[in-house]
């Protein structure tokens, strides 16, 4: 019979930890240390609480926990010496049937891991979705993780060991995220969609209008449709829009979505988590014949990336009445306006002025998005509430010097372009870091026509600056650029600067924030706020209506716009309860 929370908590300590063993391998002071703050409120409570206790201890008892695993395919599975629950999961991955091949080369890895890092390799071999992970999975995440930092990688070892915790807990429990699954597998079944040149590699890229984002739209719409939304369109710029009606008509609406294009090479949840958790919840009150006492919107966004025209937000600016007709002469890569694009694709132009939303007719704006940064997996939580998207402005300069002899040309004549943007990005680090949450980054650096043997006379490079406000992005700004002219100055150097971009920060809605705090606050889940470093679609509804975001956490370090990009099928049952949570309190 399936463990509940309500016996946890009134068990004696004894009781409880003969229910808990085997949850951390080895190691029943994590279980003795949690079950001193019961009463517990729900399994994601536990869940926490745990984490936590492993959090709070002192390295060595976090290592003694790393080294209480046994080696993937090692000595223990060998000889039969390991605990039910990893002889379970290390037989359910199969390792128990390597070829002599896959065998010979997890011993290989074993033996270079444990001379690296001096513990044995941790893989929650289960995986993201709970099924497992195929054993060529296992040898790639082994050979790659082999060359993190000794601090990152043990960091990553305990990140998989609460991974391990949690399905153990889910098996204990009897908890299944059926959700959380159906989910996990429309991502992965919309992930079928990529362009050529990148499907052919199992990459995922999806453009502005091309084949692989058409029939992305269409499948988007047959979905909603599927799910009971009452109407589901593809309009002028391939935004895919559902509605679900309202209990009486008339009403006010909740919007909510994301985008689903995506970048090159890119993960499966950016954006697209934002589009599928409301989805879901729709699916839900539908097959429960509910409506609500307000309209829900959801829109999958056609263009957030930039990636194939230079239109970033071309889906969200349509509907705040932005669309800028300049757009329309854009080429790509290959010649092709966007004009002819759309055309291409049987979209309307002429409609699009008709796609701008009355904000009168609106509650608010909300989106879940998948993390894109480490900050919830450093900390072991599942979810955490936005409270600002981050101004920011980014620069295109050019950096002229004196291109000399690398040879003959003296050290203290020399006029080096290179060196002295190497110097402004050192003082980016530092400036930024004062701030304490301001980010200042150079992403492009470029000597044209540069050779080995040539003191750089010419550098091109860009910078881009962040904050959560725009005052202090402004500060930063000017402190920069100030350092810049400094540099050149001294340096005898001449520097031009152009101003690409400049966004305005988004700080949440207090009520709407509020209501994301209570839906994790109901969850038994420590509330966690941060701002989003990243622009979303958000920021664009932000300029009409208020708007409120929830993160999830990611997988690998919460690193995204890479195939590593990833989330369970647990967090994902999270950000659907809470996502239905702010539903019920609007109602």
């Amino acid at each position: 019979m399936a463990l509940t929370i309500e016996q946890l908590n009134t068990a004696s300590l004894s009781e409880a930890l003969k229910a808990l063993d085997g949850v951390y391998e080895h190691s029943p002071w994590i279980a003795r240390l949690a079950m001193a703050q019961r009463p517990l409120r729900s399994l994601t409570h536990l869940k926490s609480v745990l984490a936590e206790v492993v959090r709070d201890a002192e390295p060595e008892a976090q290592l003694r926990l790393i080294r209480a695993h046994p080696e993937l395919a090692g000595k223990a599975m060998v000889g039969a010496t390991l605990t039910a629950e990893s002889t379970q999961e290390q037989s359910a991955a199969g390792l128990t049937h390597c070829t002599p091949q896959e065998f010979e080369r997890i011993q290989q890895l074993n033996a270079a891991y444990n001379t690296r890092f001096d513990f044995p390799f941790i893989l929650a071999v289960r995986g993201p979705r709970g099924t497992g992970l195929s054993r060529q999975q296992i040898i790639e995440t082994f050979a790659r993780r082999l060359h993190n930092h000794p601090d990152f990688e043990r960091a990553e070892a305990l990140r998989n060991i609460h991974r391990i915790a949690e399905l153990r807990l889910n098996d204990k429990f009897g908890a299944e995220p059926v959700l959380g699954n159906e989910v996990w597998d429309w991502h992965a079944a919309l992930a079928q969609f990529s362009e050529p040149g990148y499907a052919e590699k199992d990459q995922l890229t999806v453009t502005y209008l091309s084949d692989a984002h058409r029939a992305c739209a269409r499948s988007i719409r047959e979905q909603m449709l599927a799910c009971g939304f009452d109407e589901a369109h593809i309009d002028a710029v391939g935004n895919v829009v559902g509605r679900y009606h309202a209990a009486t008509p008339g009403m006010r609406t909740l919007l909510t979505g994301s985008h689903y294009d995506t970048v090159r090479n890119a993960g499966r949840f950016d954006g697209r988590l934002g589009i599928f958790v409301p989805m879901a919840c729709v699916r839900e009150l539908h097959r429960a014949g509910k409506r609500l006492s307000y309209n829900i919107e959801v829109v999958a966004f056609a263009e957030e990336e930039g990636q194939r025209f230079k239109a970033t937000f071309l889906g969200s600016s349509a509907l705040l009445g932005q669309f800028d007709p300049a757009w329309l002469d854009q080429k790509d890569a290959q010649g092709t306006t966007m004009r002819a694009a759309m055309l291409h694709a049987g979209l309307r132009i002429e409609d699009i002025p008709s796609l701008r939303r009355n904000p009168a007719h609106y509650l608010g704006f909300i989106e879940v998005h998948i993390e894109q940064g480490p900050v919830l997996s450093e900390i072991d939580l599942p979810l955490g509430v936005v409270t600002s998207i981050n101004g920011s402005v980014r620069y295109l300069c050019e950096m002229v010097g004196m291109a000399s002899h690398a040879g003959t040309t003296p050290m203290d004549r020399r006029r080096d372009a290179a060196v002295g943007v190497a110097e402004l990005a050192l003082y980016l680090e530092e400036r930024a870091k004062i701030d304490g949450d301001s980010v200042a980054t150079v992403g492009m650096l470029n000597v044209p026509g540069g050779s080995i043997n040539v003191v750089p006379g010419r550098c091109h490079f860009s910078i881009d600056l962040r904050a959560p406000n725009d005052a202090q992005r402004d500060a930063l700004a000017q402190d920069v650029l100030a350092s810049l002219q400094r540099i050149a100055e001294r340096r005898g150097l001449r520097c031009t600067v152009e101003e690409a971009m400049r966004a305005s920060a988004a700080p949440s809605a207090y009520d709407w924030q509020h209501r994301w705090e209570r839906a994790v606050n109901a969850l038994g889940l420590p509330l966690h706020s941060l701002p989003s470093g990243a622009g979303h679609d958000a920021m664009k509804l932000h300029e009409i209506m208020p708007q409120a975001m929830l993160f999830v956490r990611g997988e690998n370090a919460g690193i995204s716009h890479n195939p590593l990009e990833s989330t369970t099928n647990n967090d994902i049952q999270l950000a659907i309860e809470a996502f239905s949570h702010v539903l019920r309190q609007l109602a």
